[in-house]
């Protein structure tokens, strides 16, 4: 069965580019509006192209709505080149960019690139426990004391890669490479919020120190 992508752009020729060029390997959904991909989403597509810039419901909204439903990678056509505006879509739940005007070998090779990382991370793994946390990679889940505590998808990637290497240290950059992907620069301020929303949730269960600081060095999951 082929995996299913769905692109959204407002300019129908980008559509139309991109649905010709990749068709003959994935099945291809399409929107050209904000409110259109909200709704596609529903298809559960295994991975989205989006446009930010979006007459209404722009891009950036899109991917604020469904993030916490839709667990496929998101990846950004946009013009925007500036850091911040990159910091931005990450926090919104994105896992790359691809600025326009775009190569569509190099768009090829990002596509194919998340869709392998979604697949290894599907790979069924067994339960870890930690103290009074259970945490299911498959699954994708964490229970304290049977209680279910809820993170976002990049929440539980960070989680999933400190936890998988107890006792590592991992810097901000290995971090920010290893979740966000392909050709990220690296943002330490995305990584330190991700910490910050994980150990928060984490101190309503337990007043175990899972994640731990090593200064000047980075994170090292402690369990």
């Amino acid at each position: 069965m082929k995996q299913r992508l769905l692109i959204v752009d407002d300019e129908q020729g980008i559509v139309d580019i991109i649905k010709s060029y990749f068709s003959e390997e994935y099945e291809i959904l399409t929107a050209c509006n904000g409110q259109e991909a909200v709704k596609k989403a529903e298809k559960q597509p295994d991975l989205i192209l989006l446009d930010i810039n979006m007459p209404g419901m722009d891009g950036l909204s899109v991917c604020r709505s469904i993030r916490d439903h839709v667990s496929c990678p998101i990846l950004f056509l946009t013009a925007r080149v500036e850091s911040a505006d990159q910091v931005i879509g990450f926090q919104a739940g994105g896992d790359d960019y691809i600025v326009k005007p775009f190569d569509l070998e190099e768009l090829h090779a990002r596509v194919a690139a998340h869709l392998r990382r979604e697949r290894r991370r599907q790979n069924p793994s067994a339960v870890k426990f930690f103290g009074v946390l259970a945490i299911d990679y498959a699954a994708r889940t964490v229970t304290a004391d049977g209680e279910t505590v809820a993170f976002s998808k990049r929440e539980f990637d960070i989680l999933e890669l400190l936890s998988l290497h107890a006792g590592q240290v991992f810097d901000r950059e290995h971090i920010y490479e290893s979740i966000w992907g392909i050709d990220g620069e690296g943002s330490s301020d995305v990584v330190m919020e991700h910490i910050r929303k994980i150990r928060a949730k984490l101190a309503v269960h337990t007043l175990t120190n899972y994640i731990e600081t090593v200064w000047g060095c980075g994170y090292r999951w402690n369990g």
